[in-house]
């Protein structure tokens, strides 16, 4: 995967939450990011984990969650997400019409997954946020 020093020093010692509950994508996400320095929280494929994470008191940089977690949404983490001002993204095997209209701006990623598209993309939202 070609990577940029850019990125690579606008990731590294972020931390990244992945929420995301296919194993063998979960796992490719993660080591995407820690191969780009990051540190990941998660990944967690389900809402309750999800919740245990954002309710542990630990800064999160960026999230990639997954649209539908065994059937859940995944709305509730990214609201509380946005009250927090912690950028993110949504993967999915759905339509972008899935997403409840308040989300319409959240960049979607549809499966099969690009990871260095992906990377670019949380990248991206991090460099973006207010310092």
């Amino acid at each position: 995967m070609a990577t940029s020093s850019h990125q690579r020093a606008e990731l590294k010692g972020r931390r990244i939450f992945v929420v995301e509950d296919e194993y063998f994508l979960a796992d490719d996400i993660g080591k995407t990011f820690r191969a780009l320095g990051a540190e990941i929280a998660g990944p967690v494929g389900d809402l309750e984990d999800a919740l245990k994470i954002l309710h542990d008191g630990s800064v999160l940089d960026a999230a990639v969650l997954d649209v539908n977690i065994r059937s859940e949404m995944i709305f509730p983490i990214a609201r509380e997400l946005r009250a927090r001002n912690v950028p993110f993204l949504f993967t999915t095997g759905y339509d972008k019409i899935t997403l409840s209209p308040e989300f319409q701006d959240v960049p979607l990623l549809e499966k099969p997954i690009d990871l260095a598209a992906m990377a670019r993309k949380v990248t991206g939202l991090i460099a973006e946020q207010p310092v």
